[in-house]
């Protein structure tokens, strides 16, 4: 795709385009190809080296070694050609250079001459953005990455035992990185144990989270939650058991579109990060986090290139489940930050709405009084959940999900008991009653009991005692219709959980 367009910004006469990529090696070797099928010159020019040759060039080199004498050798040369200028945005701090470069690019009009920048931000100074086009040079797929480990294989004394499946699954661990990072870590892989085989996958994986935790603002997390490890949220889970294969072919082949997303709205503590764990582990698919707070940079126009940067690495390893946590600190910085913020959530927005990769957003907010309207419009999520305070059987569902996690049975508790004195308490507070009362049994050097989690219980005063407006004000917001609850709510209407909570009706 990326070649096609190249050749026809060329064959059109386009005089300067701007590749942006950090794979220069990659970009040099588009070029290369591009122009040995054209039977185009290339030469390439940096600071370092001056001009050489990439194919196809004949005569003597011309000699520069600053911006200003390139851009001149450049227009006087006679032969057809495409000159690749690496890291010339450098240069673009330099008024002359500037002023030069624009003035080439528009004399070159009437040649069969481009200039091809290769630079990795999009940064273009406003005086170059009429004279210039953009491009992205995409992350290799899994095809390029294929023929990256051929290549590979086929270097002398490299040893290798993959079978079809398992070279298949060893690509796909590895798309999302670039080619060099790739054949970096495929060369690891090979010198870890002698040889390259299906036991590699797992260090493949290993290797592509370190590498996708340098992109800044996302993190790759190692799914092992099951839908058994989060207690109640029946709605949500059974919507989510729908569209359990919705990312197959056979999906597709039924005529399903890929499902956009889920937003997660409600009570802190009730298990929206949980959840969105536990989605990776049930559909199998990658998780990532995107950490909003890290797309915001110092410089101008940095966070924007932060935020189009994640989201185009969340695409390049769809399909996948892209985690947004605490969405509405994306606008924390309100008015006083030049717009920046707004500009960022502006560029997520779009990206959901426009995106046709396979990525599955999966948002968690607390705060819907910083979430704009449009964001929680149909089209940029399937669905908008609120997940509420625990109902009495989801209450002891949790109690019993936290009691297996730590070894022991639940039987041997009173959950029904442990989850009435518990009414107002969401699954976080749950889960440190639990831990409270193993500190108490640990010390006393005995196993702990249902006594002491219920006087763990008195000992906290819960979320919805003491943030009772703010919980309130939530649980209003679904009462309006706003969302769809995440619970039975047939359990709800019996428990009456819209009653406000007093203290006393707590324990």
């Amino acid at each position: 795709m990326i070649t096609r367009e190249l050749e026809l910004y060329i064959r059109a006469r386009f005089t300067l385009i701007v590749l942006i990529t950090v794979e220069e090696e990659r970009a040099i070797e588009l070029a290369r190809s591009l122009c040995e099928q054209t039977q185009r010159a290339c030469l390439s020019w940096d600071l370092a080296d001056g001009f050489r040759e990439i194919v196809n060039a004949s005569g003597s080199l011309p000699s520069a070694r600053d911006p200003l004498t390139a851009l001149e050798q450049i227009e006087k040369w006679d032969d057809n050609a495409l000159f690749v200028l690496k890291d010339f945005h450098e240069a673009w701090s330099n008024p002359q250079v500037k002023r030069k470069l624009r003035s080439v690019a528009q004399r070159l009009k009437y040649t069969r001459k481009s200039i091809l920048i290769t630079t990795p931000t999009s940064q273009l100074p406003p005086e170059l953005r009429d004279e210039a086009v953009l491009l992205e040079l995409p992350l290799p797929d899994a095809r390029e990455l294929d023929a990256v480990l051929e290549r590979l294989l086929q270097t002398p004394g490299v040893k290798a035992q993959l079978t079809p499946l398992g070279r298949e699954k060893l690509v796909q661990a590895a798309v999302g990185l670039t080619a060099a990072q790739a054949q970096r870590v495929f060369a690891k892989a090979i010198v870890a144990d002698g040889t390259l085989d299906d036991r590699d996958i797992g260090l493949i994986t290993e290797e592509k989270k370190q590498v996708i935790r340098e992109s800044e603002a996302l993190e790759f997390y190692t799914v092992s939650e099951t839908i058994d490890d989060v207690g109640g949220l029946g709605v949500l889970k059974e919507w989510l058991r729908l569209r359990e294969r919705a990312f197959t072919q056979q999906a597709r082949e039924y005529g399903l579109p890929a499902p956009k997303g889920v937003a997660l709205i409600g009570i802190p503590g009730t298990g929206k990060s949980l959840v969105a764990k536990m989605i990776g582990g049930l559909w199998r698919m990658p998780l990532l986090r995107l950490d909003v707070g890290a797309l915001f940079g110092s410089l101008v126009g940095e966070s924007e290139e932060r935020t189009r940067r994640a989201l185009r690495l969340a695409e390049t390893i769809a399909p996948c489940i892209l985690w947004i946590d605490e969405m509405e600190k994306a606008l924390a910085h309100g008015g006083l930050d030049s717009g920046t913020s707004t500009r960022v959530f502006g560029t997520i927005l779009t990206w959901m709405q426009e995106k046709r990769a396979p990525v599955f957003v999966v948002a968690t907010a607390n705060n819907i009084q910083s979430l704009p309207p449009e964001l929680l419009r149909k089209g940029r999520f399937d669905e908008v959940f609120f997940l509420d305070l625990p109902t009495f059987e989801e209450r002891k569902e949790i109690f019993a999900v936290h009691l297996r996690k730590r070894g022991r049975l639940p039987h041997d508790y009173d959950l029904d008991l442990l989850a009435r004195k518990s009414q107002g308490y969401v699954g976080a507070e749950i889960e440190q009653a639990i831990v409270d009362a193993m500190y108490v049994g640990f010390n006393a050097g005995r196993e702990f009991t249902t006594e002491d989690i219920l006087e763990s219980l008195k000992r906290q005063v819960p979320l919805s005692i003491a943030q009772r407006e703010v919980i309130e004000a939530l649980r209003q917001w679904l009462r309006e219709g706003r969302a769809q609850s995440a619970s039975f709510q047939e359990l709800k209407e019996a428990e009456k959980q819209f009653v406000p909570l007093q203290l006393e009706g707590v324990i």
